[in-house]
Parts: C-alpha cells; sequence; structure tokens
C-alpha cells in the first residue's frame, strides 16, 4: 500500500502548476491574482477556472460536481490559435460557411442553415492532451490534469443534410476537412498557423454545424457563432468559427494535421506515418473527494465516457487498484457520446486511501492502469494516474 500510495503523490507533483499554485486535487492558492480571467472569457466562473495562459484555461476538478451538463462558465477553453473579433457575433445568421466538394458547391450563411434541419448531440468536448500532465516524461504543452473535458450539448445542423441538399459528395471524398474563420497574422504561411482539420468521412452522420451550446448561441471562446462538431473525436477536431467544409480525397496538408496533433513515440517528430489524433478513449475520474473526508460512508462521485462508444459500466477502487466495487450511474443518459456520473458509497475508516476509478465501453474496452506514452502527451487514459489521495480522519 505504500508502494501504491509513493507512487500516486509522485504522480500528483508530476501534475503541479507552480506558478499559479496549483494542487493535483484543482485547489488553487492565489492562482486568480497571479492570472485573472482574460478579457474575452471575464464571464466565466473565476472559482471554476485555472488559467494556464490566455489560451488555454481548466475546469478545477472540484467544479465538475454531480451535474451531467458542464456549464459553458465552467468549461474549458483551448484556442490553437487567439479567436477572431467579436464583431463576428453582430449578426450570427449573416455568417457564411463554404461547402465544397459536393455535386453543387456554394456558400451558405448561417440563417440558410437553419432551414435546412435540425438536431441535437449531447457530448464529451475534450481537450487531446487532457491528463498530460500525468506522462512522466514532462511532454511541453500545457500540463492538464483532468479539467480539459466537460459535457456539453450542441444544437445545429447535421452535415449530411447539408451535403444533401447540395447534391451529395463528389467522387473520391475520402475526408472532412473543416476550416477555421481565425485571423492569420500577417507574414506567417497559413499552413503553418491556420486551424484545419480533417476527420474520417465515415463519420459524416454524427457531424454536425452547431449554433447553439447548451441551448444558447455559441460564445466566441468556445467557437460562435458556427462550430464544426464530432462527436466522440478530441477537441481539435471540432472546428471553431468554421467558414470551410470541404468533402476532399486527401488530409489537409496545414501543420495542425500533418505533423501537429499526431501519436509519435517519445522523442520522435510527428508525421502523416504516425496516426492522427481522431476518437477518444474510453475514460473515467473521481470527481469527490479529493483531499479529505470523515471516516464513515462516504460518497464516492465522478464522470466516465466512452469516447467514440457509449460508457458501459464503471468501477470504483479505493485502495489503489487493489480491489474494486461496481459503481452506479446516477442521472439520464444522455446518449453515446455524453458522460455518466456516477457514485459509489464506500465504507473508509480513518487513514490515507487512493481512490481511483475504471470504465468498461459498450464495446468492451476496459480503461487501462497506464498507458504508452507519446511525446506531444496526448490520449492519457489510465486510471492510476487519474486518482486521488484522500486523508480520512
Amino acid at each position: 500500500m505504500t508502494e501504491t500510495i509513493d507512487l500516486k503523490r509522485r504522480y500528483l507533483m508530476a501534475g503541479t502548476v507552480a506558478a499559479t499554485g496549483l494542487l493535483a486535487s484543482g485547489v488553487r492558492v492565489n492562482a486568480q491574482e497571479d492570472n485573472p480571467l482574460p478579457d474575452y472569457v471575464d464571464w466565466k466562473d473565476p472559482e471554476a477556472m485555472i488559467v494556464h495562459s490566455n489560451n488555454t484555461l481548466e475546469t478545477r476538478r472540484d467544479a465538475f460536481g454531480t451535474s451531467i451538463l458542464t456549464p459553458e462558465d465552467k468549461l474549458y477553453i483551448r484556442n490553437n490559435v487567439s479567436p477572431p473579433d467579436e464583431s463576428i457575433l453582430d449578426d450570427r445568421d449573416a455568417w457564411e460557411v463554404s461547402i465544397e466538394g459536393v455535386a453543387e458547391p456554394r456558400t451558405l450563411t448561417v440563417g440558410e442553415l437553419k432551414t435546412l434541419g435540425i438536431d441535437t448531440v449531447t457530448m464529451v468536448l475534450q481537450c487531446s492532451g487532457n491528463g498530460r500532465g500525468y506522462f512522466e516524461h514532462a511532454p511541453s504543452g500545457t500540463p492538464w490534469q483532468v479539467g480539459a473535458a466537460g459535457n456539453v450539448m450542441w444544437t445545429g445542423v447535421p452535415l449530411r443534410a447539408v451535403v444533401d441538399a447540395l447534391g451529395g459528395p463528389a467522387d473520391g471524398a475520402n475526408f472532412i476537412t473543416g476550416t477555421g474563420g481565425e485571423t492569420i497574422p500577417e507574414g506567417l504561411d497559413a499552413n503553418d498557423v491556420m486551424v484545419e482539420r480533417s476527420v474520417p468521412i465515415d463519420v459524416i452522420d454524427t457531424v454536425m454545424l452547431a449554433w447553439d451550446l447548451n441551448g444558447e448561441p455559441i460564445s466566441l471562446a468556445h467557437g460562435g457563432p458556427l462550430r464544426m462538431i464530432v462527436p466522440g473525436f478530441t477537441g481539435v477536431n471540432n472546428v471553431k468559427y468554421v467558414k470551410t467544409v470541404s468533402l476532399t480525397a486527401e488530409e489537409t496538408q496545414a501543420a495542425i494535421q500533418r505533423t501537429r496533433y499526431r501519436l509519435q513515440p517519445v522523442g520522435e517528430e510527428g508525421g502523416p506515418e504516425h496516426p492522427s489524433v481522431w476518437q477518444m478513449n474510453v475514460k473515467s475520474f473521481i470527481t469527490s473527494p479529493l483531499e479529505t473526508a470523515s471516516a464513515g460512508t462516504v460518497q464516492v462521485t465522478g464522470v466516465a465516457f466512452g469516447g467514440i462508444n457509449a460508457v458501459e459500466s464503471v468501477e470504483v477502487s479505493v485502495d489503489g487498484g487493489a480491489t474494486w466495487q461496481a459503481a452506479e450511474f446516477i442521472g439520464p443518459d444522455m446518449g453515446r457520446y455524453a458522460w455518466r456520473t456516477f457514485a459509489l458509497a464506500a465504507d473508509l475508516p480513518a487513514g490515507s486511501h487512493v481512490i481511483t476509478s475504471r470504465a468498461t465501453d459498450s464495446e468492451g474496452n476496459v480503461q487501462p492502469e497506464d498507458v504508452e506514452p507519446n511525446e506531444p502527451g496526448y490520449n492519457h487514459n489510465g486510471w492510476r494516474a487519474h486518482g486521488v489521495e484522500i486523508m480520512v480522519s
């Protein structure tokens, strides 16, 4: 048991962000004074957010609670390029998106998209690097722990309906390529900077062009007035301020696709020969308790999701993985791509306890104890690293 606790303590310390006084459990010490909310997201809940930088804000682990949906004012932020000017929201229905790689390519406004169909999907939005702070090789980039994720509801038009209205896909289409509307600084090669991502065309029936988030118009920070949504895929594939959606024969040559967001071995440069960061894996983590508890019956809570598949079940361990107990899902099932909140009433005696969770998806994939490291620090879903050590008195 001592070895397990020591290992967990090492994981927790590796995830600490000293500049903002953060602990692995999400406890913040004077972080707000050092890193105030950026102006463009000054409406966020300051007590719920960890400000890593102007373009990277993480949700504190203790801010998730047991609500199924993550409020927008508590939802994490990850921008690869600074957001465009807020004036693009002045007339949301006038925003234009070019649909290419179809029989009848044309540019449509959001107002026109709203006449073609409407649907809603609840899904986990998760940065590819969520959990990066737990990799032992200390990859570069934001040392996210669990808070670069949230469960949100999108409303918009299914991409399939748009493509069908324009005569269907052109011959030879293999990918859906979305291009973001960020402003590229002068003097830079657009391919080096722009957010343009390609995903396999076989997910076209789940892709959405969304204008609402949790029942409200999408904020600038989260991609408004229009965002391409790819359920089950990591956040970078859900292109913000989408201005072009093209069905293409090849993947984009933009650096964010060709060399970045690739799963290359530690020490190697990313390239097309390495798998792209697309689908999410089964994952779960504890949301309470995080530091202390009183001896006796303790309600252990957390969230679990299946990534590209539905989550089927979740187990909880209060002894660092030595034994497991089945937890119960609480609240409604919001669909295949959403997370489920769970709870377990655990009898905890006084002392130190390492609490962790392990989810299984609908295809029988079980959340692993650890993961094979990759150079950029993507897709960490190991249950041991995501656990918490608490003191019961």
